[in-house]
Order: structure tokens, then sequence, then C-alpha cells
């Protein structure tokens, strides 16, 4: 099942909801993950529905159309359960666009365009740190926030110290080259 369905199922457990507020609570509720489009709420409210994770619990008219009410059954719940006591396994594989961009860089263009590269990489991953840092000290950030904050910075961290240490090996095997 998907981290998606998995985080609506969670937030299904605090009482029925329509699609709309389910956006908006996961939205809220992970601010610094990429939001979710209506037609994935959607659709993935119809594979629950559709695997008896969830049912429908009514219809509200709040001044608008109806909207579906949605509720988490007692199968969603244990698929919940399971998902929340499951560990998650390190991943096996590293995927990264900056990995593969620095790869190509010093495949097709050499040394010297790998290294402008991670310069400016380096540069971007440090505006966007301080950007984080300051989400953390600011008085009026949600815990979820504050916690979003310190993951990114924690990865931006990794990268930052990858960064240094590629340049490192970049700017030896320039010198190697043009020795």
């Amino acid at each position: 099942m998907s981290l998606a369905a998995n985080v609506l199922l969670g937030l299904l457990s605090a009482g029925p909801q329509h699609g709309y507020e389910l956006k908006r609570a996961y939205d809220q509720r992970l601010p610094r993950a990429k939001p979710l489009a209506f037609g994935q709420v959607y659709g993935t409210l119809g594979r629950l529905e559709r695997d008896g994770l969830v049912q429908q619990a009514g219809r509200d008219r709040e001044g608008g159309p109806d909207r579906t009410l949605y509720t988490i059954t007692d199968a969603g719940r244990s698929a919940l359960a399971g998902w929340l006591d499951t560990v998650e396994t390190p991943a096996p594989y590293v995927s990264s666009t900056l990995l593969a961009k620095v790869v190509v860089a010093l495949l097709v263009t050499g040394s010297d365009q790998a290294r402008g590269y991670l310069i400016a990489q380096r540069a971007a991953h440090t505006v966007r740190l301080r950007e984080l840092t300051s989400v953390k000290t600011d008085p009026s950030a949600s815990l979820g926030d504050v916690i979003a904050a310190d993951f990114a910075i924690a990865h931006l961290d990794a990268d930052l110290r990858w960064l240094r240490t590629t340049l490192d090996r970049v700017a030896d095997l320039h010198q190697e080259v043009h020795s």
C-alpha cells in the first residue's frame, strides 16, 4: 500500500472526514512533504474503499456540493497498525538526481564541469539549509514544521558532506589528469 494510503488511514483514525479535509490535513501534518493532489486523494480513497479499509459514512453539504464522508474500518485499523509496527528497511540502492548528474557530468564533460556543478549545488544546499534553520527558530512554527525541518536538515547535511568529499575527489582527479 502507498505512503499516501497509509497516511490517509491514519488521518481517518481521528474520525470521519471527506476528501477535502483529508487533503488539507495531509498538507498541514506533513508540511515539507510533496502536497497531495485532490485526484490522488480521491483515487486513493477509492482503492481503500474497494479493499475494505475505509467506507462511506454519509454525506456532508457545508454550503456547497455534497461531500462524501469516509471512515476507517476495522480492517483499515488493522492495516494501519501493521504499517506502524513495521520497521522501514534502509534503502538498498542509492537513487538521486544529484548523484546521477555528477556521474554523468564526469563521464560526458570531465572534471571541470562536474566541479562547477558541485560548487553550484553546494551553494544551493547551503541556502536551503539556512531557510530550514530559520523555520526551527520561528516561534510560530508548529511541531510538524520543526520535525520536518530537522529531517530535511539532516539530509541536507549528509548531502553537503558528500558534496565536499566529491569535490575533493574531483579536484584530485583534475590534478592527476592535468599534471
